[in-house]
Order: C-alpha cells, then sequence, then structure tokens
C-alpha cells in the first residue's frame, strides 16, 4: 500500500489524470470532426447542437436497446446525418458557412431537448471502462487508469487522421479543396461533394461524443449535458493548428481544465469551487486571444475557410 502522505502528495495530480482522460474524450472527437470539416474548407459552428441530438439519440437507443453500443452507432447515424444536412444547406450560393452553423445548432438543440424530456429519469446501460489500474491496491490510482474504449478508439484515429492527410489520396484530396476552389475544380474534382462528406463525417464523430457524455461521463441525459463543449472544440482545433495529433493533446488540456474543480474538491477544497469550473472556459477565450492577430495569419488554417477570407 502507498504511504498516506505520499498518497496526499498526489491525490491532486492523480484526480487531475482521471479527470482529464473522462473530460477530454468529447473534446477529442469532436475536435477531430471539426478538424476534418475545416481541413476541406468549411467551418461548422453547429457541432455543438450536433453534439446535444447525438447524446439524446444514443441515450435513447441504448435504453430500448439494452446496449450502450447500439447507442453509440445511432448516435454517429444522427450526427453524419445532422451534418449532411449542414453541408447541403452551405452548398448553395451566397450562403454563409458560419449563419447556418448558428442555425443549426439551435435547431440541434431544440430537437433534443423537445425529444430528450421521455429520457432524463430512465437508466440506460453504459458503455464500460477498461481498469489499466487493476495492479494497485491503491482506489485513486484505480480511479485514474479507469480508461473508457472510446478515449482509446479517439487516440488512435487521431493517429490514423494525421497519417490519411499525408499518405492516402483522400487526404490530400480534403487538403487541396481546403486550399483552393479553382485548384481542386482544376483536377476535376467536385469541391461541394468533398466539403459534404467532410462535414457528415464530421458531424458523425461529434455525435459519437454527445454518446460518451450521456452514456458515460456524467453518464445520464439532461439538457445541460454539454457545457458548451461543442463550440469550444472550435477554438481547440485553431489552437490545434488543424493537426490531428495535436487535437489530441489539446484536449487532454481542455480535459485537465475541465477536471481542476473537482479533483480540489476531493482533497477538501471547496472554497471557489464553482469559479474553477470556469476554467475551460477561460483557457479558450486566453487561446482565441492568444491566436488572435492583425499581422500575419492564422499558421496552418486552410485558405478557404471562412475565418481566412
Amino acid at each position: 500500500m502507498a504511504d498516506p502522505v505520499d498518497l496526499g502528495l498526489w491525490a491532486v495530480p492523480l484526480a487531475i489524470l482521471g479527470g482529464a482522460i473522462r473530460v477530454s474524450t468529447p473534446f477529442l472527437f469532436v475536435s477531430l470532426g471539426e478538424c476534418l470539416t475545416e481541413r476541406s474548407g468549411r467551418i461548422n459552428l453547429g457541432l455543438e447542437g450536433t453534439l446535444v441530438l447525438g447524446a439524446v439519440s444514443g441515450y435513447a437507443l441504448s435504453y430500448h436497446s439494452g446496449s450502450a453500443l447500439v447507442g453509440v452507432l445511432c448516435a454517429a447515424l444522427v450526427g453524419a446525418v445532422f451534418g449532411m444536412l449542414h453541408g447541403w444547406l452551405c452548398s448553395f450560393k451566397k450562403v454563409n458557412d458560419i449563419a447556418v452553423g448558428i442555425s443549426m445548432m439551435i435547431l440541434g438543440m431544440g430537437l433534443a431537448f423537445y425529444f430528450g424530456k421521455a429520457y432524463i429519469q430512465p437508466t440506460a446501460p453504459r458503455l464500460m471502462a477498461i481498469q489499466f489500474g487493476w495492479w494497485s491496491d491503491v482506489p485513486q490510482i484505480r480511479a485514474a487508469l479507469q480508461v473508457n474504449i472510446l478515449f482509446i478508439v479517439g487516440a488512435l484515429l487521431a493517429v490514423a487522421m494525421a497519417w490519411m492527410f499525408k499518405n492516402t489520396r483522400i487526404g490530400l484530396t480534403v487538403r487541396v479543396v481546403g486550399d483552393s476552389t479553382d485548384a481542386a475544380r482544376a483536377l476535376a474534382i467536385n469541391p461541394m461533394r468533398v466539403r459534404l462528406w467532410a462535414t457528415a463525417a464530421g458531424g458523425a464523430l461529434a455525435g459519437i461524443g454527445g454518446a460518451y457524455l450521456s452514456l458515460y461521463y456524467p453518464g445520464s441525459w439532461n439538457e445541460g449535458i454539454s457545457s458548451g463543449q461543442g463550440l469550444m472544440a472550435v477554438a481547440l482545433v485553431i489552437f490545434a493548428r488543424w493537426n490531428p495529433i495535436n487535437c489530441f493533446w489539446a484536449a487532454i488540456l481542455f480535459g485537465g481544465a475541465g477536471a481542476l474543480g473537482p479533483a480540489l474538491q476531493s482533497v477538501g477544497i471547496s472554497q471557489g469551487y464553482y469559479l474553477f469550473y470556469a476554467a475551460p472556459y477561460v483557457l479558450t477565450l486566453g487561446i482565441l486571444i492568444a491566436t488572435s492577430s492583425t499581422e500575419r495569419s492564422v499558421t496552418g488554417s486552410p485558405r478557404e475557410l471562412s475565418i481566412t477570407k
């Protein structure tokens, strides 16, 4: 057994580590989805609505089917359909991506709140976690190393997506479309079609992030479940410079900021508890300020993005 004094010293770091893994997973999936969408030259501010819609649809299907996996797959499908609708609307001339994104966010949240009222009380099957801390007798270590399978999938997906952008025809096509519509057309690539499917795939990933929220952490459905994570993911992608690997580390950073309040409370520090809950939002604001410049363009940004025109 660990020495009580040493355990006390490590209590907060262990709590932040475990919290960072749990809290970062939805950030990871939504940011990877937005990274894919933005690399094709489209920004999707509607991911907050997609996240909430994925949370309620995943929870509902998990409840009715008795399988959390079915819930995750349903959330991915709903997110893909919602993303495809977004992409289709943005394909029309003189339609602004940002305005459509805000409208889709409101629509997604409205649909989720309307259909989700019946699922506030029922309990759905939850996603299981892998116990990487089985070797330890210390409860705090076992709790910190309790990792959901979706976190591992997200980490592998970040690596796979980075490899795809550099080494596959699909990845190179997405990058060409994101950098220059004219160049894509010269290569006989249909930019609208590529952006449509990229937005749909990004929506599917956001839907999975929503299912994680309702089926694992916090593991229930309620109308305030997302806490703005879909919108913060947009800032996270900018901070990560549109690099999937950086999205993973940025998600861990955001997750650690979100876990700060509960970690301090676990060791008896409750003064200013709710103030610590603002840490992810303060971090988002700080990142947006730090990455803003009137003298230089944002490094690594696809040139067809609305924010760079």
